[in-house]
């Protein structure tokens, strides 16, 4: 079996990952011919040149990875909503007050240690409110990481308006190529992945048990974004956090388009609603962290909408030293 000097093939955070910078002959393209390496742990292709070498294999192995690592996002989503409504439920639940005076509660603990036991089996790294004190340093050279907020929106929460949601990203050379983002108290699933699309899933929960197929939950989903008549600019905004900036931006939009409708919404359901089709755009002027909107970037992105800083225009990225997000628009 030749390979060619160009492949390199390395185990990073227990997922296999090829690098090919030259072609392999056809002549070793039968399936049979693969060492028994190829087949082993989850495979994402980074890069391949494929002028002569009979790429399907790898094509099909990276969205086999990319699918399994789905249907874990999605069934730690599914426990994590499961966590929280039992708390929602409750007639009382105490509200922690952290540094930052951002409100904790028992929800947000239930929904991050079963989100951990899930994610866990992939070995990949997971950076979340409950762990941004690692250091940059230890984590700056991390090729794939889970990125996760356990309960958007604790205010929302705490309100009980039902405006909250379990974000669940991954990351890979600081992009978002997988997201999950679950509404409890709807039912409701925004996914996404590289590969395979983005989609809303309704009537979904653990109870109901049909979230462990990922191609038939693809299959029974609606494709986002969702074809909409609208007849006019529909702007989404926080409903927690709007700020004057903000407010400053969607007053410009009046002289772009004829008719501009403000929506509010509270957590990453502001993403979520441009990657569907029901909001325009979503301007962002007020601080958010990177575990607010990777997921939705994820979802927005792989809907055909971008995610983008809003000084630069270029795509935000993720795992950046500083994790408080610069502003930015979704459109």
């Amino acid at each position: 079996m030749r390979y060619g000097t160009g492949l390199s093939v390395q185990l990073s955070q227990g997922v296999i990952i090829f690098e090919i910078e030259v072609t392999i002959s056809n002549d070793f393209a039968d399936d049979n011919q693969f060492p028994a390496s190829i087949y082993t742990g989850s495979c994402i292709l980074e890069k391949a040149d494929s002028q002569s070498f009979h790429v399907i294999k790898f094509y099909t192995m990276a969205a086999l990875a990319i699918e399994h690592l789905l249907k874990l996002a999605v069934e730690a989503a599914l426990d994590a909503g499961s966590e929280i409504m039992e708390v929602y439920g409750m007639e009382d639940f105490e509200v922690e007050y952290k540094e930052d005076n951002s409100p904790l509660t028992l929800a947000d603990k239930r929904a991050n240690t079963a989100i951990t036991a899930v994610l866990s089996q992939t070995d990949i790294n997971i950076l979340s409110e409950e762990g941004k004190s690692i250091a940059y340093e230890d984590r700056k050279d991390w090729v794939l990481l889970w990125v996760v907020d356990p309960l958007d929106g604790t205010k929302e929460f705490v309100k009980r308006n039902g405006e909250f949601t379990v974000n669940i990203a991954l990351i890979r050379h600081n992009l978002p190529i997988l997201g999950v983002i679950y509404l409890p108290v709807k039912e409701e699933l925004y996914f996404a992945a590289e590969g395979l699309g983005s989609f809303k899933m309704e009537n979904i929960s653990k109870v109901s048990g049909n979230g462990g197929d990922i191609r038939k939950l693809m299959d029974e989903a609606m494709v986002l974004p969702i074809p909409i008549d609208k007849h006019t600019y529909v702007v989404v905004g926080s409903r927690s956090h709007m700020s004057e900036a903000t407010e400053d931006y969607v007053e410009s939009l009046s002289k772009e388009h004829d008719t501009v409708e403000m929506v509010s919404a509270g957590s990453a359901i502001k993403l979520c609603l441009v990657a569907e089709g029901v909001a325009d755009e979503y301007p962002r002027f007020a601080p958010t962290m990177e575990w607010d909107t990777a997921a939705g970037q994820a979802i927005a992105s792989l809907a055909g909408k971008a995610v983008t800083v809003y000084e630069t225009g270029e795509e935000m990225k993720y795992n950046r030293e500083n994790l408080v997000n610069p502003w930015f628009l979704v459109k």
